[in-house]
């Protein structure tokens, strides 16, 4: 699909409930966890939107001038139009909760949507990098919101994974973490973690 701003996957679910919207790592594209949020959330309405950038062949959500340095004007674009995709959709399909989970550049765009903006009631952010200090927003009040990393991630440093968990926290969200002892891959302990968090 190409309207609504972003090529997409969606499996409708029936009105009034949650809405999934999964966001997939740089190089990934709208298949790659589709049928992992159908599995995660049965009922649910799944969204899995493409990236709308190429970093040389490679789909992403915005714009980098180099590893883990942002272009914040385009990361700024892109939370305005993904916000306008995820609130069109959610009405649309007459949502109770809007959930996301995102991984790598996925689930950095989604941890610029809950900085920003209140549409996400839950969120599950695996390997999320945001090098920069973010702005309060009393609208995370009560959100829930999972991470989970790796202790060794060259990617996305520990310290860095941390101090996002730590900002939520005094956003006074909630906030689950789940860190394994490996790099920039998913492991089964983090699967289990999501399960816990969603069920």
């Amino acid at each position: 699909m190409t309207d609504y701003g972003y090529v997409h996957r969606v499996k409708a679910g029936a009105p009034g409930n949650p809405i999934f919207f999964v966001f997939h790592g740089t190089g990934g594209d709208e298949r790659q966890f589709f049928d992992f949020g159908g599995d995660l959330l049965a009922d649910a309405t799944i969204v899995s939107p493409r990236g709308d950038v190429s970093e040389h062949g490679a789909a992403r959500f915005f714009r980098r001038t180099a590893e883990g340095v942002y272009d914040m004007t385009d990361l700024a674009r892109a939370t305005t139009k993904m916000a306008e995709f995820v609130a069109r959709l959610s009405a649309e399909h007459e949502a109770s909760d809007v959930i996301g989970l995102g991984f790598s550049n996925g689930a950095n765009i989604l941890a610029n949507l809950l900085i920003e903006t209140s549409l996400f009631n839950k969120a599950i952010l695996l390997h999320p990098l945001i090098p920069f200090k973010p702005k309060d927003n009393p609208a995370l009040v009560g959100r829930q919101i999972l991470i989970t990393a790796g202790q060794r991630d060259p990617i996305c440093p520990a310290p860095l994974t941390q101090a996002l968990a730590d900002y939520f926290a005094a956003q006074k969200a909630v906030v689950d973490m789940e860190w394994h002892t490996g790099g920039h891959d998913i492991r089964p302990n983090e699967i289990e973690a999501i399960k816990r968090f969603l069920g």
